[in-house]
């Protein structure tokens, strides 16, 4: 019986023991070698890495005034397994964000720990609805932090800056170009909340700062984009062209001081606007440049030394017969000095000033001028535009091409080609971006001009600029482009517009101005370029459409940029007073 009985104890004492002993591994199991598998268990639920995203960088013009920058906002967010009240969240959250009860029923069902219900939510109403949260003892909303870009000038350079999607992230423009810059760098915090999904401030976890993005100052002049937008406006009221590009630019350094295109949009409200309101049209449209080409095909000839401003080309009378295609000018012009070819914009005496110089010297300084390639602009999309070399030419093209066909240039590039005889025959690096600092003013990078190569000699670019004053005077083809008190040089240019079956659309035309002030010191190169004008036929020509809208930004840039004249000349009336039932379409 003893024995029995000290069996007996001995038996219980063993399986305490053994009880005890695996209670004693299986604590020790989970408090160590499980400890860090349940540590994340409950950090999944109840810990969460909050993102504290960073400041988006303002844009701003060369000035300092704003184009682009954020006001305060909040992104609503919800955690499905701590909703408490399903139903009359959904109906407190569908009132006060004005999201339909299906879409919200729909996000706050199951189980996801992260919802978003709504970005961009004005400050005044997430604290509304903070209050009624507490009020109603509802659970599971939580507010982030955030901002709403915001666009002060509307439509105004949209082109340029572009804007940004629901992640804040660049689409188009500046906003694109310099997103690495903008953008940033997001922080973030670890969260814990307790049961009743309460942040536990007492465990607030790691934590990084945001950085916020850098400020992105552009060499637009908003003064200036004002006049340009003004003036483009009207001539869309007055000719209704199916397109406009408007482009000022300083030719010494490349600094694009105003650019606008029509079709354009409100960039506030860009799900509005249409695909072809949303183009650059200033460096993703190719056209035929017309007479405004010639200035490349006589720098050309002057810079071989082939011939003088003075030397004589005798024009045919107006027609010319050369590898069995007829070639004609609209007026009958005997012999003409090379500074009156371009005076008078005989295409037969640029043909004969290719001539003398020859298909591949020509075609090198085609490229020379920047033509077939991207001028390196910050902006995306740029096109190269198409320029074939002499090996597919065909027997007419040494004919054509010098008169600006068959070569498919951007406005942008026609700009920085009469920048460069502006400047004294440099090719610039066209520029947007003058430079880059941080939200307390430092700097962090700055513009510098680019000189890519010396495209021609200084002697012949004034002498190009010689011949070019004489296009802006009555014996020319652009006296609509003068401006009372200083010298213009400039070129006109008329192209009959390619059509895309093939060939060319009757009756339409691309016209074009392009000239650069004062004539001694130039401060600024304008295009002006009109697709499709709704005129009468005998008016729609670059020297009566396009060279009195250059006239009018010409002299309200120089009141504005306080240009001191001169020289004291008359300003010729409307349309330059030319006889235009005889001019030559230029």
């Amino acid at each position: 019986m003893k024995w029995n009985c000290r069996t007996r104890c001995a038996l219980v004492c063993f399986a305490f023991a053994g009880l005890f002993s695996l209670f004693s591994f299986r604590l020790v199991y989970l408090q160590m070698i499980m400890h860090d598998e349940y540590a994340g268990l409950a950090a999944e639920k109840h810990v969460y890495r909050q993102t504290i995203y960073a400041e988006r960088g303002a844009i701003l013009d060369a000035n300092g005034e704003v184009l682009a920058d954020n006001i305060p906002g909040e992104t609503v967010v919800a955690d499905a397994t701590h909703v408490n009240d399903a139903a009359a969240l959904t109906q407190l959250l569908a009132e006060t964000l004005e999201i339909p009860a299906n879409e919200l029923s729909e996000k706050l069902s199951g189980a996801r720990r992260y919802v978003v219900l709504k970005r961009e939510v004005p400050v005044a109403v997430t604290a509304a609805l903070r209050k009624r949260l507490v009020a109603e003892k509802l659970r599971g909303v939580y507010f982030e932090r955030g901002s709403t870009r915001v666009y002060p000038n509307g439509s105004m350079l949209c082109h340029v800056i572009g804007f940004t999607d629901f992640e804040h992230r660049g689409i188009q423009g500046v906003e694109s170009s310099m997103e690495d810059y903008l953008h940033g760098e997001d922080g973030y915090r670890f969260i814990e909340h307790n049961r009743a999904g309460q942040e536990i401030v007492l465990y607030r976890g790691q934590e990084r700062a945001p950085r916020d993005g850098h400020r992105v100052h552009l060499t637009i002049d908003l003064n200036l984009q004002n006049i340009v937008e003004n003036e483009i406006d009207a001539a869309v009221r007055e000719y209704r062209p199916e397109k406009a590009t408007i482009i000022l630019m300083r030719p010494d350094t490349g600094e694009i001081l105003a650019m606008a295109n029509r079709p354009h949009y409100d960039i506030n409200q860009r799900a509005d606007a249409k695909a072809e309101q949303m183009k650059n049209r200033a460096i993703i449209d190719m056209m035929e440049p017309g007479s405004t080409f010639k200035i490349v095909t006589a720098a050309a000839a002057l810079n071989e030394r082939k011939v003088s401003l003075d030397s004589t080309i005798f024009c045919e009378n107006g027609l010319w017969n050369l590898g069995g295609r007829a070639l004609h000018d609209h007026h009958g012009y005997g012999e003409m000095t090379v500074q009156d070819v371009l005076v008078k914009s005989s295409n037969i005496g640029a043909a004969k000033l290719a001539l003398s110089v020859g298909e591949q010297k020509f075609y090198e300084y085609i490229r020379r001028f920047g033509f077939g390639e991207r001028t390196g602009i910050e902006l995306p999309g740029e096109i190269p535009g198409v320029i074939r070399p002499p090996q597919s030419w065909s027997k007419i093209s040494i004919t054509r091409i010098p008169m600006g066909h068959e070569v498919g240039v951007t406005p942008l590039q026609m700009t920085v080609a009469m920048a460069a005889i502006a400047n004294g025959g440099k090719l610039v690096t066209p520029r947007i971006v003058k430079s880059i600092t941080k939200a307390n003013g430092e700097m962090v990078s700055a513009f510098t001009p680019t000189v890519l190569r010396q495209v021609v000699t200084p002697l012949t670019a004034q002498q190009i600029g010689t011949a070019l004053r004489g296009v802006v005077s009555e014996r020319g083809t652009a006296a609509g482009a003068a401006v009372a008190g200083f010298t213009i040089c400039g070129k006109t240019g008329t192209a009959q517009k390619v059509d895309p079956k093939g060939g060319y659309e009757h009756g339409k035309y691309v016209v074009s101005f392009s000239g650069y002030m004062p004539a001694d010191r130039p401060q600024f190169v304008a295009l002006v370029v009109l697709d499709d004008a709704k005129t009468k036929n005998e008016l729609n020509y670059g020297g009566t459409i396009a060279a009195p809208i250059f006239s009018r930004i010409a002299e309200k840039a120089a009141r504005y940029l306080d240009l001191e004249p001169h020289e004291e000349l008359s300003k010729p009336g409307t349309a330059g007073q030319i006889a235009l039932t005889n001019a030559p379409r230029r």
